[in-house]
């Protein structure tokens, strides 16, 4: 139903800015809601940020609140995460992950995910 790509990961030194950007296709969004999560390797899957396509509201992990910024662009289809001053215990493999329904910081109730991308963040 629908299909995501995650772009924009890659190296960045601490303290600067990453985009990362999760396009869908497939069917529209409209009352879906989005989300990305990280994993970095021999950790657990962890919550970054959700978005509730139609409504726009957003929720953040407290690690990166303050930080990072998820957003939409309904022409594009695209859901974004703008990472500002990233920090080392950042780095991890990033996803999008969607579901039709409420946003929720819990990976197992999306049911839509993209491949991930690579985030590395040096000190």
């Amino acid at each position: 139903q629908v299909q995501l790509v995650e772009s924009g990961g890659g190296v960045v030194q601490a303290g600067g800015s990453l985009r990362l950007s999760c396009v869908a296709s497939g069917r529209t969004l409209s009352s879906y809601a989005v989300a990305w999560f990280r994993q970095a390797p021999g950790k657990e899957r962890e919550f970054v940020a959700a978005i509730s396509w139609s409504g726009g509201s957003a929720d953040y992990a407290d690690s990166v609140q303050g930080r990072f910024t998820i957003s939409g662009d309904n022409a594009k289809n695209t859901v974004y995460l703008q990472m500002n001053s990233p920090k080392p215990e950042d780095t991890a493999v990033y996803y999008c992950a969607a579901r039709w329904g409420i946003k929720s910081d819990s990976w197992v109730r999306y049911d839509f995910w993209g491949q991930g991308t690579q985030v590395t963040v040096s000190s």
